[in-house]
């Protein structure tokens, strides 16, 4: 008899689950001054499509595992092929089970990097910064001014 186990949170997966996992070099905004950080993410399939395609990216690498391999339970587990000082990102787990539910629906995808191995030959780029923790700060002046005659009926 074989034994599934499933997730509390997702049960239609299970550990066997094809996930992708990056390493991305990410920015922190602190005290004015902005700071590089390694961080390791879920990529989901259509994101990895993308990288392929070669649209540049913070991706360092990849590494194409299963659910089980990185989760345990609902708790993360770094990749051992990846930078082992880098921080996982916040709400792992969650976005590990989305991740996951789009190789499932689209396993095609799943080819790209074959389960097991490491891919890093992306079009590695940090011109755009992708700052984490940035706030949005909205003003009066990002209002869009209309015409008096806009809600009028004439």
């Amino acid at each position: 008899m074989v034994n599934t186990v499933s997730y509390s949170n997702a049960p239609d997966l299970t550990p066997d689950d094809y996930i992708v996992i990056g390493l991305a070099t990410c920015f922190i905004k602190e005290d004015g001054e902005v700071h590089e950080v390694d961080v390791i993410e879920p990529i989901p399939s259509a994101s990895l499509e993308s990288l392929f395609k070669g649209v540049p990216t913070s991706y360092k690498s990849a590494v194409a595992t299963t659910l089980g391999s990185v989760l345990d339970g609902e708790t993360a587990c770094k990749p051992a092929q990846l930078d082992n000082s880098a921080q996982i990102v916040d709400e792992f787990s969650e976005r590990a089970f989305a991740a996951a539910r789009t190789y499932k629906r689209k396993e095609s995808a799943q080819s790209l990097i074959p389960l097991g191995k490491t891919y890093s030959d992306f079009q590695y780029s940090i011109e755009k910064k992708r700052v984490l923790n940035a706030q949005r700060v909205v003003s009066k002046d990002d209002n869009v001014k209309q015409h008096s005659h806009t809600h009028k009926v004439l």
